[in-house]
């Protein structure tokens, strides 16, 4: 009799990866990613949280969130909140944090294993609530840099760490590839595709690149 194929679902706080491989020198190739976690039972669902500004004309995650949403993801994205600080500087904030956490527990009775890209000590409570239903609970990030990219709380809960240096060779993108380029088609003109309720999340309109200030936390105190 064969083994029972765990089934795996990829969270992955877009900002707090790029930031976590920008650390490390290295970029993401998303579809080895997919590939390196296919490899390891059924993937169910690839989760991508980003926040965006809509009315910035472009910037370039665009091509990105494009490539990614017809390549095997399902890309979440909000408005971002602009403000002035006390300083008088003009501040964006982003933070997908409630959106990844309510998806992480819908989709928890459907599979063996999460996988979460992300150091955020916030999810910590997450991690421990997902533990309960009985789902196995890896994080990725890593504590390579100093101070590490990952919050101590959120490492300890998990089931298991994997500083994400020991994927580079694997999810890694080559220096010398091109990088992703915008599909062929706008987003609107593609088919609807069919979603189970409890994985269906709308994603908005067309998403457009954003430089915003993370309210990640990665101290230990």
């Amino acid at each position: 009799m064969s083994a029972q194929i765990e089934k795996i679902a990829l969270f992955i706080d877009g900002a707090n990866l790029y930031a976590t491989a920008k650390s490390l020198g290295f970029d993401i190739d998303y579809k080895r990613l997919l590939r390196e976690f296919q490899s390891r039972g059924y993937l169910v669902r690839a989760f991508y949280y980003t926040a965006v500004i809509e009315d910035q004309e472009y910037s370039s995650i665009r091509p990105l969130i494009d490539w990614l949403d017809y390549n095997g993801y399902t890309v979440v994205t909000k408005a971002t909140k602009e403000f002035v600080d006390q300083t008088g500087r003009r501040k964006v904030k982003g933070n997908m944090d409630i959106e990844l956490a309510v998806d992480a527990m819908e989709i928890a009775p459907h599979v063996d294993q999460i996988v979460l890209f992300s150091g955020d000590g916030d999810f910590r409570s997450l991690v421990e609530a997902v533990q309960r239903r009985g789902v196995r609970v890896i994080v990725v990030s890593t504590i390579s840099t100093q101070p590490p990219m990952v919050a101590d709380e959120l490492r300890r809960q998990a089931d298991e760490f994997i500083d994400i240096i020991s994927l580079q060779n694997k999810i890694g993108r080559d220096p010398a590839e091109r990088p992703i380029r915008e599909p062929r088609e706008p987003r609107e003109a593609r088919e609807p595709r069919h979603t189970p309720q409890f994985l269906q999340r709308s994603t908005g309109s067309t998403a457009q690149r954003v430089e915003v200030e993370v309210e990640d936390e990665f101290d230990e105190d």
